[in-house]
């Protein structure tokens, strides 16, 4: 292994570069906005490469909502290529903390969870993640382990290792503070709970998105702070754009891909993104090389159809979540679809009372509410059996069937007691 050389500050062991060490460092920074401690992680990586001791990285999901989304892949998919080059992935869902609500971002106070809520989202996170992760080399935690543990008096001597002067220098905080916006006591109580996760675990890397700077480095901080004997390095991931092209992915926003949503309809939203925005997608959330997302990026260029390229990253994208073929099923449903203007097969089917098209929308489930159908009539998007309507005072007609269409993407099948 060569001359070894001891590392005092994180107590780890340089030793001769192993030949791959480049090639994987390349991997694992592609795509980051910022990484705190990179020699830390290239010592840990080059140790698995020549010894095979793996290290552990930490990523921190609240389950906030039932389902997550590509946005929240991103983070996956650099846990999985750490898993690819040493690392056990301490996937930790925070049941405690999501009960308080992460206030990073936000204008107001977040509202509480009840342990239900909390309890019942986390399941489904737990059947989600292994969609990318290698669950041999992932370690599923609850915050709830340690946090419940520490008690009213861990807690109170956790908050004396930070100042109130310091909370307020966060960015939110700050801009909440001087517009005279509510600050609850747990809002500062939020991030020195996440930071304590770290204590909790010994971690050696933590990974989150940008907005999440301030909670990755109390991380580190309170490692040292309570005598870990290591300084966590961190590595912050830009947030992933939605199909809006401007917003980050959010559901509340509703530019979201959920990656529990059928393969026709993953498909279709990733080719509504805009060419510009589908290079991110592809340096964020696909499994292609560097090198090979290039090659296809001067393909491109020099007169290969984009959409091409998009249609390549939408059957990746499917494949991954619903298995292989899918992707390309997908693509043969919107072809059929929207090229040659075909009804799909499988379309849903009901029977329905006469009503009215309005009613018929919301019953069908094509559209969320009777101002949401009326707004589809009014802006042309509503078809019956192919033609457009106009029309909000259509009737359904006892004893006929009807195609009902919103846009390009939702069908129904109405026969009509």
């Amino acid at each position: 292994m060569g001359n070894e050389v001891q590392n005092t500050k994180n107590g780890e062991i340089k030793m001769d570069k192993h030949p791959k060490l480049n090639e994987a460092m390349a991997e694992i920074q592609r795509g980051s906005n910022e990484i705190i401690g990179l020699d830390y992680i290239e010592n840990l990586v080059n140790r698995y490469l020549n010894t095979g001791e793996r290290f552990t990285i930490k990523a921190g999901f609240d389950p906030t909502a039932p389902d997550l989304h590509l946005g929240h892949t991103v983070l996956l998919q650099k846990l999985k290529t750490f898993q690819k080059y040493g690392a056990t992935v301490q996937f930790l869902i925070g049941d405690f903390t999501a009960q308080i609500g992460d206030p990073t971002g936000k204008s107001a106070t977040r509202k509480m969870l009840t342990p239900e809520e909390v309890a019942q989202n986390a399941e489904t996170y737990k059947e989600q993640v292994f969609k990318i992760l290698d669950k041999d080399n992932t370690e599923v935690v609850f915050n709830s382990e340690w946090l419940n543990a520490l008690g009213a008096a861990g807690i109170v001597e956790l908050t004396t290792t930070y100042t109130v002067a310091r909370m307020l220098e966060r960015d939110d905080f700050e801009k909440r503070y001087k517009a005279q916006t509510p600050i609850a006591i747990s809002e500062f109580i939020y991030p020195l709970l996440q930071g304590y996760d770290s204590v909790a675990l010994k971690c050696d890397i933590e990974i989150g998105g940008t907005d999440q700077k301030f909670n990755l480095l109390m991380g580190r901080q309170l490692q040292k702070t309570y005598g870990v004997g290591k300084e966590q390095s961190v590595i912050m991931m830009p947030l992933l754009v939605g199909l809006d092209g401007i917003n980050k992915m959010s559901k509340s926003l509703g530019n979201y891909i959920g990656i529990t949503e059928d393969p026709n309809t993953i498909f279709a939203k990733v080719l509504s993104i805009s060419d510009e925005l589908m290079w991110d997608w592809y340096e964020l959330l696909s499994d292609k090389s560097i090198e090979e997302i290039n090659k296809l990026k001067e393909e491109v260029k020099n007169g290969l159809n984009p959409k091409i390229a998009k249609e390549a990253l939408a059957i990746e994208i499917v494949d991954k979540f619903h298995g292989k073929g899918e992707g390309v099923k997908a693509k043969e449903h919107f072809d059929k679809v929207h090229k040659q203007g075909k009804i799909p097969d499988n379309i849903p089917e009901f029977e329905l009372d006469a009503q009215n098209i309005v009613d018929a929308l919301v019953n069908t489930k094509l559209a969320s509410s009777k101002s949401e159908a009326r707004r589809h009539i009014k802006g042309g998007a509503v078809k019956i059996n192919q033609e457009k309507i106009s029309d909000q005072n259509i009737e359904l007609k006892s004893g006929e069937e009807y195609i009902l269409q919103i846009g390009k993407r939702k069908f129904a099948k109405v026969k009509v007691k």
